[in-house]
């Protein structure tokens, strides 16, 4: 019997609902099989009780308040070119059935645990799926401490900010592993919008994981933990 995968990503609003779904259905080679990429009716529409997730002072100019009307002014551009769906969380969950009659894939999400809290909160039903793994923590647990990775890491400045307890950390995300991975350090950065995400970034990690991992290893990792990925502990000075 053939296996299948559902990779599933989010961008959800400031009340930790979804309000960009994106899934993915696909084989152990990669190849997609089914879609969907929907802007959820019940959140995204309603701007005033769920606007899109932003912080205050944010260095990441993206996630700024001041950058909410050109977040909406982009997905309202792709619901008119017709990248987007608005679709009610009721038509997502009979997708979601078919996926599951049709397919009956394992799902997965890079931080699976994240993603998989904001769809329960939604209303989006992935409690009807008999298997998943968090990506995140597969990827990490497969290369982050490896020698190569840590010389990308290194070769391309991938750290995080110091916390506010002192730590610095390397980055294991999806925009880097996914760069890893294809041997492309120059990809340009996730857009952050839920199905260019799935597709662009996860896919390649999970079809290259699948390569060079067995089933008992990608669906048992080891949880990440930032403490084991330090820029003390990992890296000297020469």
């Amino acid at each position: 019997m053939r296996k299948f995968f559902l990779i599933v990503d989010t961008e959800t609003t400031q009340t930790n609902r979804v309000a960009d779904f994106g899934a993915i259905v696909c084989d152990m080679q990669g190849n997609i099989h089914a879609q969907c990429g929907a802007l959820v009716r019940e959140y995204y529409l309603d701007r005033e009780k769920h606007p899109l997730f932003h912080t205050s002072g944010s260095v990441d100019p993206l996630w700024g308040q001041a950058n909410l009307p050109a977040r909406y002014a982009r997905y309202d551009e792709m619901l008119a070119d017709g990248s987007r769906l608005l679709a009610s969380k009721a038509a997502i969950n009979r997708w979601l059935a078919q996926v599951k009659d049709k397919y009956n894939p394992v799902v997965t999400a890079y931080n699976w645990g994240f993603d998989r809290d904001k769809l329960r909160k939604s209303g989006l039903d992935f409690d009807q799926f008999r298997a998943s793994f968090c990506l995140w923590h597969a990827a990490a647990d497969k290369w982050g401490n490896s020698r190569a990775f840590r010389q990308f890491v290194l070769d391309n400045h991938c750290f995080n900010n110091k916390s506010k307890t002192g730590f610095i950390t390397f980055q294991t995300n999806a925009e880097v592993m996914a760069r890893f991975i294809l041997g492309d350090a120059a990809m340009p950065d996730e857009p952050h919008t839920a199905l260019e995400d799935a597709r662009d970034y996860e896919l390649p990690i999970l079809r290259r994981l699948l390569q060079v991992s067995s089933p008992k290893q990608y669906m048992n990792p080891k949880p990440y933990t930032y403490r084991e990925f330090q820029l003390r502990d990992w890296y000297k000075p020469k």
